[in-house]
């Protein structure tokens, strides 16, 4: 139905949502470690891991896209389900 750039697009909105979504998880500040380091922001994260949750954002991000993928392929889930504003037939 789609070209593989349009999943691509789907794929690159839906990583950077999920990206914001997975980032405070696990998040301990300086603050609550007890550990503030001279000239830093007592908030600023101890250890923020932030390849492991580009990792888990990309999986993640590719399990929606595919499933949206499969449910469109499919006729499954088709455009015409979702309101549209201006639409003309």
């Amino acid at each position: 139905m789609f070209g593989i750039g349009t999943y691509i697009a789907i794929y690159f909105l839906v990583w950077w949502t999920v990206i914001f979504m997975t980032l405070p998880f696990g998040v301990r500040s300086q603050h609550e470690d007890g550990a503030v380091r001279d000239g830093t922001e007592p908030g600023a994260p101890q250890r923020p891991l932030l390849l492991r949750k580009a990792i888990a954002t990309s999986l993640i991000a590719a399990v929606i896209v595919g499933l949206f993928a499969f449910l469109l392929e499919t006729h499954r889930l088709t455009l015409d389900m979702f309101p549209m504003p201006f639409k003309t037939y």
